[in-house]
């Protein structure tokens, strides 16, 4: 539990087993916003990954209409060229890090 969180409850003499159904979702997406940390691409690639299976789930649906596939079709896309967009950072960092290496070595 994050410590603002632990703060609050015991400031209030609230225990976590004594919330309602929707005051404890209301304390878990709180406490997990609070405990995620900084956005990094890492974690922007596990979303995509995420969503993308997710997508790739709903396309078995054979009962989807031609306008959800569509919508699907999109997303899918966006998610992917954002991954690619990534992974082509991540490679050309790669070879500019091998190439000023070698530079290094060679003189």
């Amino acid at each position: 539990m994050h410590k603002i969180l632990e703060d609050l409850l015991t400031k209030r003499g609230v225990k976590i087993e004594s919330l309602s159904p929707d005051e404890k979702r209301d304390f878990e997406r709180w406490n997990s916003t609070l405990d995620e940390g900084d956005i990094t691409v890492e974690k922007i690639s596990n979303i995509c990954q995420q969503q993308i299976k997710i997508i790739e789930g709903k396309w078995k649906d054979l009962d989807n209409s031609n306008q959800k596939n569509e919508r699907l079709i999109i997303m899918h896309t966006v998610y992917k060229t954002i991954l690619s967009m990534i992974k082509a950072k991540a490679e050309e960092r790669k070879r500019l890090e091998a190439y000023l290496t070698s530079l290094l070595h060679t003189q």
